[in-house]
């Protein structure tokens, strides 16, 4: 068992291992397309191959893979079929065996009249069987033959003939036919090159794409018809040396006069003047870009939108072409308000004739589309004071838009007297006091100076004031008794006012001064008494004013009546004496008829006589009172002695034959004897007194009314006229650009009247020449009413007259001088709209070109000028001062032919705003011969193939002058021709061939060019250069070759880096670069690992080789020519690595543990060592020996075998010390190659009781022999 464990153990699994994958894969391997069992199959599924069309018999085709089978069993006799994809018999499958790999090689057969035609068949797929002969092994593989294709057909044409028509004014360089040709081939042998039989100087063919284009110019005089035969030439045969060339093309060339262009119409439209007698509605331009009879106008015509016929051309105009649109017959305009839409359309005289488009043309309707003239209102209505004055404004009427020449007049009529009208501004003042008009409206007329338009203005008269309430009767006189009550109505005044509203409303009122004892209702009229009257006090008549108020404004007009009130008297008052309680003595002997006293009594109302009377006291009659004087006398003597008592108490009383008076008491005392005198005493009544008083205050009444009766009414008498204040100016100045509404100066004026009489009103009577001025007629404000322009008018003397309001109305003027000052108001004016000069480009700086000048109504400083140029400019200036534009920099008319200035003309306003115009000067550039032709671009590099036919036109030159006339016309010619290789053109400036190149002698021309103007007097040139660079065209016709398809080597390995080790050398039948080969290693197991010079084409090594590691290599070398289209072949390299004793044996185990049981007899073997070389040289030179650790001889090994065995009696007991210590032995055994030098190598043996410890142990290279392996057991 230990044994058996010990082999098992010695065994190498590697080995064992690589078996078991060999059977997986071939088991996997028989079920897969191309493979075989036990690694029977080919490199690939597919291989991709090419070979050549009519290829000769035995021609092998090539593959960039190696096609094969790698023999695994190096006995293997492989066998290559074709099983399907060549039914027609092409091809044979062949195997060629190097070294380890069976190539596949398929070739053409021989003896077959049939070949290979990429034409018929570009492609086969072959499968192809792999077997081994004499065993069941077989493999598939596909391989995909690409027939290339050969330079063996030509191009031709299709179609042969071709025929144009091109105009004769076709320009340079257009295309104006193809011609076609193909060829079978493909690549570059399918390439050509067309080109022209002959030489032909106005037409080039494009040598690729046959295209034909016009490099000359065309003169159909001098020929009208080409004939040009086209060739094409196969480049690939052109190679090989044969000419190649096809059938020929032939191509006809017709140059006709062609009526190539359809007149173009360019339509202005116009709206006329209203006043135009032949009214234009367009301008018709018409243009045709043809020459000659084609490029002449017949006729332009209105073709639709004119179904009344009304409107024609008409060929007049500065230029030939030009028609005008005007009418036939009266348009009418009201059938179409929207305008017309005219079709025209034009044809000219060329062959075949051609027409324009058809050009719609509206013309719009003048009367639609102007701004007619009307009045700004059809109806004016406005309103005015009655009091207004002639000269007040009434107001101011206008056209829309206002035409220069306008002037306005008032109709006639009934109310047009009454004022009147600027006819320039339109301003509508009173021409008279409208006071005196008892009408509430007026109707105007106003009309523009033809009269067919017309406004109306309805002036309302606003009521005023300016009626005074009329009494109905002149004076009013009435009676009214005394003592009648208070409020009694005495009588009823009444007025009437015509004004309206409150001006018409009337109050009364009593004026008087003095205090009266009647009061009147201020609405009614009525008069009526405030107190009892009383005739004796008061007067006997009363005489006042009663006057009548309206309620108007800004004053009251009033107007009075006298009125009289007499008062009657009225018997109300008793007489009353003046003195009472008289008492006297008489004797008694008093004489009958005497004058005892006598009695006064007064009555105030001195209607009657008072009478007196004794009411008693006197009943015995001795006393007689006179009733008219009052004399008391004695009636009857008193010596009567029937007298008892001698005193007499009369009672008297008076009367005014209504009223008594109190009675009165007169005592008498009789004294009997003699009385000296008669004494009587009264007591004083002052009655006298009082009514002396009474009279007296009824004077003074009456004289009062007698005063106011004098009295003279001062407010409803206008004694004063108006007058101007102190401070009226004489003159006043006021700048023009005051703007409406703005005051000017308030006009002072008085009246020293009262009410009405002293209210004035103001007006401009006179010299309110274009309405610029207004005045308030109320306030006396001086206005500004229209623009003023100190342009048109600088001064104004203005009649400034006042009105009072009084009747009679008196009025006062003065004169007011206005002087409008200037403002700058108006912007420097250009003489001219635009302003337009030609100059010569050549003018110099400084040159003065045009003035151009402004002019500025404004004075002073708001009215001097000054230029500028506001167009961003450097090449003009302009002197500020005098406006003379001159040149300021070099002109260049081909930079810019014209400029459009704008110059500005600004006013030198020192204060407020500064205005200015600007106008535009266009100034054009005559040309002058001053520029060389230029090269666009400066210098020209072109590519051209060497191979291309002589003819070709290989650059088109192109310049730029942009003078015009002769000074723009080129010309072209080559200072260098080399030798008549090239030749140009000198119209147009085509470049051709006229020698071939050849890049092997020549790769590149530098052609020095000239362009020359036709300038006069002098001409000027330029110079350009042409590179051109001769491309090398594909002349590789040669693929290189190698002798074999597969070379073997070999080289030593450990062999130092760049070791040679073998030549591969391939042949290229070409010339020059193109046979010049160049070999690279590009695939292969060995890419890296060799390298190959890419001259010589010797491969050495590029490293350390291994024999051990890998004991061959495959190469892929590639032979690449250095054509400009490279072909190469390739060559299959086999190398194999020759062995070199350089690797010591390998035991299959670092350390054995092998177990000996003590006292085994001899000869019992112990363990086999094994050991292996993987030198090949060496593997059978092997030999072992025991070198250490058997010192009592008790082990023996077999040199040749490695088995150990017992040589003696084994006793644990007799160990060394240390070895029982240990409780193991140590044997060291060297196995070593024959001819060698041993090296010791060790083996331990262990005890059975560490078998299970895990094993440790190390191989360790020593600096030996090569092939002696120390190792440790």
């Amino acid at each position: 068992m230990d044994i058996t464990m010990g082999y098992c153990v010695g065994t190498r699994p590697p080995s064992c291992l690589i078996l078991l994958l060999l059977k997986l894969l071939a088991t996997v391997s028989q079920g897969l397309p191309g493979t075989g069992p036990l690694g029977f199959h080919f490199t690939h599924s597919i291989y991709n191959a090419t070979v050549y069309e009519n290829s000769a018999a035995r021609t092998y085709v090539n593959s960039q893979s190696r096609m094969g089978i790698t023999l695994i069993d190096l006995s293997w006799d492989i066998k290559y079929r074709i099983v399907s994809g060549d039914e027609e018999g092409f091809f044979k499958a062949e195997e060629v065996i190097i070294a380890d790999f069976c190539f596949l090689r398929i070739r053409t057969k021989g003896g077959n009249s049939a070949i290979l035609n990429r034409e018929i068949q570009d492609n086969y797929l072959l499968i192809v069987k792999g077997s081994v002969r004499g065993e069941d092994l077989e493999a598939w593989t596909k391989v995909s033959i690409q027939v290339l294709d050969m330079n063996d057909l030509r191009p031709l044409f299709s179609p042969t003939t071709y025929s144009v028509t091109i105009a004769e004014s076709t320009p340079l360089r257009t295309s104006v036919a193809q011609v076609t040709a193909t060829d079978a081939d493909i690549g570059s042998n399918g390439e050509f090159y067309y080109y022209f039989k002959n030489k032909v100087d106005l037409f080039s063919v494009h040598p690729t794409s046959g295209v034909i284009s016009l490099s000359g110019r065309l003169n159909y005089d001098e020929k009208n018809r080409y004939d040009l035969e086209i060739l094409a030439v196969d480049r690939g045969m052109k190679l090989y040396g044969n000419n190649g060339v096809s059938s020929t093309a032939k191509l006809y060339v017709h140059v006709e006069r062609i009526n190539e262009h359809t007149p173009t119409l360019h339509v202005v439209t116009h709206v006329p003047f209203s006043l135009d007698k032949e009214p234009i509605y367009a301008l018709v331009t018409v243009d045709d870009l043809d020459e000659g009879a084609n490029g002449e106008i017949e006729s332009v015509s209105i073709v639709a939108g004119d179904p009344l016929d009304q409107f024609f051309l008409a060929k007049e105009g500065k230029w030939m072409n030009e028609y005008r649109i005007k009418e036939k017959k009266q348009v009418d305009w009201e059938s179409f308000p929207y305008g017309y839409n005219l079709t025209l359309q034009a044809k000219d005289k060329g062959s075949p004739q051609r027409f324009s488009a058809a050009k719609v043309v509206h013309i719009a309707n003048p009367k639609r589309d102007t701004v007619p003239v009307r009045f700004e209102k059809e109806t004016y209505d406005v309103s005015i004071s009655e009091f207004s004055p002639p000269g007040v404004v009434v107001a101011i009427v206008k056209l829309s838009p206002e035409p220069l020449d306008v002037e306005y007049k008032l109709s006639p009529g009934e109310d047009a007297q009454y004022f009147k009208i600027n006819p320039r501004s339109g301003l509508i003042v009173t021409a008279q006091p409208l006071n005196t008009i008892k009408k509430e409206v007026y109707k105007l007329g106003v009309t523009n100076k033809e009269g067919d338009l017309k406004a109306q203005v309805t002036i309302s008269i606003e009521d005023a004031n300016d009626h005074t309430p009329e009494f109905q009767q002149p004076l009013y006189d009435a009676f009214v008794n005394e003592s009648v009550p208070a409020g009694t109505s005495v009588l009823t005044v009444s007025a009437s006012d015509k004004d309206k509203g409150e001006n018409g409303y009337i109050t009364y009122s009593i004026a008087s001064l003095n205090l009266l004892p009647f009061a009147i209702n201020q609405f009614t009229g009525v008069i009526s008494t405030t107190e009892e009257l009383d005739f004796e006090s008061s007067p006997e008549t009363y005489r006042f004013i009663v006057r009548a108020s309206d309620w108007g404004s800004p004053y009251r007009h009033e107007s009075e009546v006298n009125v009289t009130i007499r008062i009657g008297n009225v018997n109300d008052n008793s007489p009353l004496f003046e003195k009472v309680a008289c008492q006297g003595i008489i004797s008694s002997d008093f004489p009958v008829g005497g004058h005892i006293t006598a009695v006064s009594a007064i009555d105030i109302d001195e209607l009657e006589l008072v009478k007196y009377k004794i009411i008693s006291g006197n009943e015995l009659g001795f006393f007689y009172l006179n009733p008219d004087s009052g004399v008391l006398q004695l009636k009857k003597s008193l010596m009567n002695p029937g007298i008892k008592n001698g005193n007499f108490a009369l009672r008297i009383t008076a009367t005014d034959g209504e009223n008594f008076a109190d009675p009165m008491s007169v005592n008498i005392s009789v004294l009997h004897g003699k009385v000296s005198s008669k004494n009587f005493s009264c007591r004083e009544t002052h009655v006298a007194q009082k009514l002396a008083e009474k009279l007296l205050i009824k004077a003074k009444a009456n004289g009062k009314l007698n005063l106011e009766d004098g009295f003279l009414d001062f407010y409803s008498i206008n004694r004063q006229g108006p007058h101007f204040d102190k401070s009226f100016p004489s003159d006043v100045a006021v700048k023009e650009n005051l703007p409406v509404g703005a005051n000017i100066l308030k006009i002072k004026a008085y009246d020293a009247d009262s009410g009405f009489n002293g209210k004035v009103l103001f007006t401009i009577s006179d010299g309110n020449t274009d309405s610029c001025f207004n005045i308030d007629m109320e306030t006396g404000q001086l206005q500004v009413l229209m623009p003023m322009d100190r342009e048109h008018r600088d001064l104004y003397l203005l009649n400034i007259t006042i009105y009072d309001l009084g009747n009679p109305q008196k009025s006062a003027w003065r004169l007011l001088t206005i002087n409008v000052e200037d403002a700058n108001d108006n912007s420097p004016i250009f003489l001219q709209d635009s302003y337009s000069v030609n100059i010569l480009e050549s003018s110099s700086i400084g040159t003065e070109i045009i003035q151009v000048e402004a002019r500025d109504k404004d004075l002073g400083s708001n009215g001097e000028v000054t230029y500028s140029v506001l167009t961003d400019t450097q090449q003009f200036a302009v002197n500020s001062s005098t406006g003379i534009v001159y040149v300021a920099d070099q002109l260049d008319r081909e930079s810019k032919a014209n400029y459009s200035l704008k110059i500005e003309a600004r006013d030198k306003a020192e204060s407020g705003q500064q205005l200015f115009s600007v106008v535009t000067l266009k100034v054009f550039l005559d040309d002058v011969n001053d520029c060389s032709p230029a090269f666009i671009p400066s210098s020209y590099s072109v590519k051209v193939l060497e191979d291309l036919p002589i003819g070709t036109v290989i650059a088109w030159l192109e310049t730029h002058d942009p003078d015009l006339g002769l000074g723009g016309q080129v010309r072209y010619s080559l200072v260098n021709d080399y030798n008549g290789r090239f030749e140009i053109d000198k119209a147009s400036g085509t470049i051709r061939l006229s020698k071939e190149l050849d890049y092997e002698k020549q790769q590149f021309y530098n052609l020095t060019v000239r362009a020359k103007d036709k300038g006069r007097p002098v001409s000027l040139s330029s110079v350009s250069f042409v590179e051109v660079e001769v491309v090398d065209v594909n002349e590789n016709l040669h693929t290189p070759y190698f002798p074999d398809f597969a070379v073997v080597g070999s080289v030593k390995e450990n062999s130092r880096i760049g070791t040679s080790v073998l030549q591969v050398t391939a042949h290229d039948e070409d010339s020059g670069r193109d046979g010049e080969i160049q070999y690279s290693i590009r695939d292969g197991s060995g890419l890296g690992r060799f390298n190959i010079d890419d001259e010589s084409g010797v491969i050495s090594t590029a490293d350390i080789l291994d024999r051990e590691t890998t004991g061959s290599y495959w190469l892929t070398v590639y032979a690449t020519d250095r054509g400009v289209v490279p072909l190469y072949s390739t060559i299959e390299v086999y190398i194999e690595i020759e062995d070199v004793n350089d690797n010591a044996p390998l035991t299959s185990e670092p350390i054995y543990y092998p177990v000996v049981m003590e006292n085994s007899p001899k000869d019992v073997s112990v363990i086999q060592i094994q050991a292996e070389d993987p030198d090949s040289s060496s593997s059978e030179k092997l030999t072992y020996r025991i070198t250490s650790g058997n010192p009592q001889n008790f082990f023996a090994i077999n040199i040749k075998t490695g088995w150990t065995l017992i040589e003696g009696l084994l006793d644990a007991e007799t160990q060394t010390q240390t070895q029982r210590e240990n409780g193991h032995g140590k044997l060291e055994i060297e196995a070593e190659i024959e001819g060698m030098l041993p090296r010791a190598k060790e083996c331990q043996g262990f005890p059975a009781s560490t078998r299970s410890q895990e094993r440790t142990g190390s191989l360790q290279r020593e600096h030996g022999p090569a092939d002696t392996l120390i190792f440790t057991l």
